[in-house]
């Protein structure tokens, strides 16, 4: 009997916890790229334009070749995976605004729903 009322349990309150990481792994990309926003915001004030695709995120911790108005890194640490472990995308100039930075979710894959949507900076 306890047995049972122990697989309940678990039945009942696994699905609820483990919703609850994937919402906070959806809060943590929003945040990061948030932050990666402000530092590419800041990037520009000091050269007068955002990092082209190819230069992308890196730029926020290294100097880029050729560019004597870089005065950072603006990012205290190197630029962070998105929660799932893979790499932000950058493209300059972006579909919607100067620029796109996404995360493909959790999939990895573009599109989706739920914990599997794309999260994007618009």
């Amino acid at each position: 009997m306890v047995v049972v009322i122990i697989g309940l349990l678990v039945g009942y309150v696994a699905p609820r916890y483990f919703g609850q990481v994937g919402k906070s792994e959806v809060t943590t990309a929003k945040a990061q790229i948030d932050a990666l926003e402000k530092a590419l915001d800041q990037y520009r004030l000091d050269t007068g334009r955002y990092p082209t695709t190819e230069l992308g995120l890196a730029v926020l911790v290294n100097r880029p070749p050729n560019e004597p108005k870089w005065n950072g890194p603006y990012l205290r640490k190197d630029v962070p995976l998105d929660p799932w472990g893979k790499a932000y995308v950058y493209k300059q100039p972006g579909e919607r605004s100067d620029y796109d930075i996404l995360s493909f979710g959790k999939d990895g894959q573009p599109g989706g729903t739920g914990e599997n949507a794309d999260i994007t900076n618009h």
